[in-house]
């Protein structure tokens, strides 16, 4: 996105949020920047707010005390009237965020804010003084990164400049030009990797795998750090043959490591404050068993496999 500044022109993004102090998205004490827009719609999706391209109003209901400040403030009659709870009618709402600051206790909050290359990089910037100490740095995701390349690049360029550790995760669908401009300002891809049957992928996230498997070969063709992800759905993809597949194929790639990442349901509620049901439920939860023959199947292909989030 670009935005008209006197007589040049100012590169901008959407976000949805930025979390401080995260362990889990690369080494050491992480800046996480979450990007808005993903062109996948994966059932086990943790951060749904951020799949959409625009602004979102998000609705805490358990926050709510129903006084009706909202619906006094708001001009466009989006404010829908219950008995318990002031609803939002999406299609009225023009996201001007006058409701969410007369809220007395935040039930009600805009998902998604512009911001400049310049302003985003001096909030990464906050945290240099964690980052030097724990050899850690940024890591952009999302939603989908990749769906803001020119942007992108531009945040992890001026980063790069700036000596702070970058770092992307990426589910790889996108065009292989962008994926290799972007290559060049980061230091580590967490690249996620799902379902081998492209049938079956394209069930759970409603994409082809097949972009994704050869940007990944061709990214490890051209970048020495690259970690890939693998989330473990119950139900999904924890079948047996599907991780003798994708350890079939990982053996052959420079992978660094791969990271199994059991399903959580923490993302079901996330949901309901979208007004939209959850794909999944609490059984799609893996077992014990299943992530131990996860990481025994993978480790038999040759991978270093890790439970968990990258450190």
């Amino acid at each position: 996105m670009q935005v008209a500044c006197t007589s040049f022109l100012v590169l901008t993004g959407l976000i949805a949020r930025i979390d401080r102090s995260a362990v889990h998205d690369g080494p050491g004490i992480r800046t996480l920047v979450f990007f808005k827009g993903c062109p996948l719609r994966c059932h086990w999706c943790h951060s749904p707010e951020t799949q959409s391209p625009r602004a979102e109003v998000v609705l805490h209901r358990d926050r709510c005390l129903n006084c009706g400040a909202c619906g006094a403030t708001c001009e466009h009659d989006a404010i829908l009237v219950g008995p318990q709870f002031r609803g939002v009618n999406r299609t009225r709402c023009r996201l001007c965020g006058k409701c969410t600051v007369v809220c007395p206790t935040g039930a009600r909050e805009v998902v998604g804010r512009t911001v400049t290359v310049q302003a985003l990089v001096h909030e990464i910037e906050r945290d240099t003084i964690f980052h030097d100490h724990s050899r850690g740095g940024v890591t952009i995701s999302g939603g989908e990164p990749l769906n803001q390349p020119k942007f992108l690049e531009a945040v992890l360029k001026a980063c790069r400049e700036r000596r702070i550790h970058t770092a992307v995760e990426t589910c790889g669908y996108a065009p292989p030009r962008t994926l290799l401009a972007v290559a060049k300002w980061t230091d580590l891809f967490l690249y996620d990797l799902k379902v081998m049957s492209d049938v079956r992928h394209r069930a759970a996230t409603g994409q082809s795998n097949r972009r994704i498997l050869e940007n990944l070969r061709l990214l490890c063709g051209r970048h020495k750090n690259v970690r890939v992800r693998m989330p473990l759905v119950a139900g999904v993809n924890d079948d047996r043959p599907n991780i003798r597949a994708m350890g079939a194929f990982l053996s052959e790639l420079p992978v660094s490591h791969i990271d199994v990442l059991p399903y959580h349901a923490e993302g079901i509620a996330k949901y309901a404050r979208l007004d939209r049901p959850s794909p999944l439920n609490e059984t799609a939860i893996p077992s014990a068993d299943t992530v131990a023959m996860t990481v025994e199947t993978l480790s038999r292909c040759g991978l270093d496999v890790h439970v968990g989030g990258a450190r």
